[in-house]
């Protein structure tokens, strides 16, 4: 029998509430997902016990999301990857579109379209602004998902311990090495930091945050800056 070719690697912190559904997806696809490693930054609620009793395999790090994904990267021996945010929510038909992608080869790496759980018109310009940015540049980030194989990953030199960024700092290498193309399903992920901030004021932030990114600003201090920031 050949085994599952896709270990699912999620970086965590204070999401037991959330994590349980997306665990719950994963576990419905035993013929492609054979390894799901959540590590959790140090939670003070039940993320850590939550992802247990779901089956997965839990790992302990510090509050750093780059140090998170190379734990788990670490810990898993399948021969893809699938990177994905603890509050995300996968679309209808995501395993058939995983597998076929997988099945195409590792000469591509591949990313969700992006949905953002809310009302808001707002938010339907900001899904199709990152629809645009992921098409023409080639630029998804860590809520969209990243599918890749683990020879990509290994060919580009890993992924970086950075507390932030580290989403973007991995696509701009992994983009002159292979293309990335985009699903065609879109993941949904928990609006709540948009919704806290307002839609105008988080894209006022991170565009911030990334400029400041590309003049140099290290990634520690910008995370300060993040976790610092109106409403943490």
């Amino acid at each position: 029998m050949t085994a599952p070719p896709l270990a699912v690697v999620i970086p965590a912190r204070r999401e037991a509430e959330r994590l349980p559904g997306l665990l719950a997806q994963l576990a419905q696809a035993p013929q492609l997902v054979g390894e799901v490693v959540v590590v959790d930054a140090g939670s003070d609620d039940a993320t850590a016990l939550v992802a247990r009793l779901a089956g997965a395999r839990v790992l302990r790090s510090g509050a750093n999301r780059g140090q998170q994904l190379a734990l788990g990267v670490a810990a898993s021996s399948a021969p893809w990857l699938l990177m994905l945010h603890a509050d995300a929510r996968l679309p209808a038909g995501w395993a058939p579109a995983l597998a076929a992608a997988v099945a195409a080869g590792d000469r591509q790496a591949w990313a969700f379209r992006l949905a953002i759980d809310g009302g808001d018109p707002a938010l339907r310009l900001v899904e199709a602004a990152v629809w645009l940015r992921s098409l023409w540049r080639q630029l998804p980030y860590g809520d969209q998902g990243l599918l890749l194989s683990r020879r990509q990953l290994v060919a580009v030199g890993g992924i970086r311990p950075l507390p932030l960024m580290e989403d973007l700092e991995l696509v701009q290498r992994l983009r002159r090495q292979v293309p990335i193309r985009l699903l065609a399903l879109a993941l949904r992920v928990d609006g709540r930091r948009w919704r806290r901030l307002g839609v105008l004021r988080t894209s006022w932030t991170n565009w911030r945050l990334r400029r400041a990114w590309r003049r140099g600003v290290p990634a520690a201090i910008l995370a300060e800056l993040y976790r610092g920031g109106p409403g943490g």
